[in-house]
C-alpha cells in the first residue's frame, strides 16, 4: 500500500486529505501514477487535468514526473506554489 497526500486545490477537487492504495503493476513513475488517478473518478480527472502543472514529493523529496515509484512509501501531490 502506498500513501498519497493531497495538498491545497487538489486536495479540494479531490475531496479526500489523503488516501492508502495498492498500485498497479504498470504504474511504475510519477506521469503513470497522475495517469492512473485522473481514471479514479471526476475529482481525480478535475485535479489532475493538467498533469504538467502538478508538484510531487515522494517520501517528502521533490521528484520530476520521471521518478520511479519502486519502494516509495508516501506520494504527495500540490499545485504550484509561489513565493515571496
Amino acid at each position: 500500500m502506498t500513501k498519497l497526500v493531497y495538498f491545497a486545490w487538489v486536495r479540494e477537487r479531490i475531496g479526500v486529505t489523503e488516501e492508502e492504495i495498492a498500485l498497479p503493476e504498470d504504474v511504475n513513475d510519477v506521469s503513470a501514477l497522475l495517469a492512473f488517478l485522473k481514471t479514479r473518478g471526476d475529482g481525480y480527472e478535475i485535479a489532475l487535468q493538467q498533469p504538467e502543472v502538478i508538484r510531487v514529493a515522494l517520501d517528502r523529496v521533490h521528484a520530476e514526473h520521471d521518478a520511479p515509484l519502486a519502494g516509495t512509501r508516501e506520494i504527495a501531490l500540490f499545485p504550484p506554489m509561489t513565493g515571496g
